[in-house]
């Protein structure tokens, strides 16, 4: 499977943070830091032996009567064994999951940013779980044990709408992002290679975005609202693990949808101590004030007079460069 390229210049600098490997790590944004580090330690860990990949997979009967509810988690997070498409598969996971991350996602409640994300990779997670039970009874043969590429396409097909108009080359040939998923899926039809966990990511991706994209400009209707706790821990917009609270609310206010009409100074109904955050607007204020008749005489312009020659008399006054 190739490995796309961005042709454009909307992705930060976070593939590139001038540091070793470690400080490009931490400067992933906490949803793919957390789901792209997981998957790559536990694919190496299942393949090295350190642990068993049968652990790893989702096993119904084994949540149900052992309780080992680690496998609601670890199922998205094993990319296979080695082999040359678990590094694409891996590849795929970094890279368009920090694209979208950090590039405005849907906004559901907290200013297109982590928060939003991370609601919509749990939503996925439980409608994939959920759905691959009738998808078998149908007869499609999508794998019940692992969803680690369902949750890839998915993730790929939400950014393709998110970025319709953005290039991607792929060997050479450019794709526009609308088109990308749909390249994937002919290409593993063209090698032979299995395909129903992608196409039930993009079914599942295509529903998401129906109803967070599609339904409010149609119908004015929101059915999806980021939970609070998500927007009380990560904040509005991007959020990155170790930078300070305050940095982090910067970020998401410039993150939020708001017009700049002047670039920096002090919003009206704001302190000069005020932060960021989500964009809101206050309701104008009625303010009656009263005057009285001496202060309306001196807010009355000073008519000039004339004088006995027929001058206006402009009042007397110091003449310049006098004492």
């Amino acid at each position: 499977m190739p490995v796309p390229r961005t042709t454009n210049n909307n992705v930060n600098d976070m593939d590139n943070p001038g540091g070793g490997p470690l400080d490009w790590f931490r400067a992933l944004p906490f949803v793919t830091q957390n789901w792209f580090g997981a998957t790559l330690l536990m694919t190496v860990a299942g393949n090295m032996g350190i642990v068993s990949p049968m652990s790893l997979v989702f096993i119904w009967e084994s949540v149900k009567t052992k309780f080992e509810i680690w496998r609601c988690l670890t199922c998205f997070c094993y990319a296979g064994p080695f082999k040359f498409p678990t590094l694409i598969l891996l590849y795929l996971c970094y890279n368009f999951s920090n694209m979208y991350e950090t590039n405005t996602p849907f906004n559901t409640g907290a200013g297109g940013g982590t928060a939003d994300y991370l609601f919509m990779w749990m939503l996925g997670a439980v409608t994939m779980i959920a759905t691959q039970p009738l998808l078998e009874k149908m007869g499609v043969p999508v794998s019940s044990y692992l969803f680690t590429s369902n949750m890839v396409y998915m993730v790929l097909y939400v950014w393709s709408k998110r970025h319709p108009t953005t290039s991607v080359s792929i060997w050479g040939f450019p794709v526009k992002g609308m088109m990308l998923p749909f390249v994937y899926v002919g290409l593993a039809i063209f090698t032979a290679a299995p395909y129903f966990d992608m196409i039930h990511g993009i079914l599942i991706g295509h529903i998401y975005y129906f109803i967070v994209d599609v339904v409010p400009q149609a119908y004015g209707k929101e059915l999806l609202r980021t939970p609070q706790f998500l927007i009380d821990r990560l904040g509005a917009g991007i959020y990155i693990p170790g930078n300070p609270p305050q940095q982090q609310q910067q970020t998401g206010a410039a993150a939020a949808p708001r017009s700049n009409w002047g670039g920096g100074g002090q919003r009206l109904g704001t302190t000069s101590g005020g932060g960021g955050g989500a964009a809101r607007s206050n309701p104008p204020v009625n303010r009656t004030t009263t005057t009285t008749p001496a202060q309306q005489a001196q807010q009355q312009p000073t008519q000039p007079t004339t004088t006995s020659t027929g001058r206006y008399s402009w009042g007397g006054g110091q003449k310049l460069g006098s004492d």
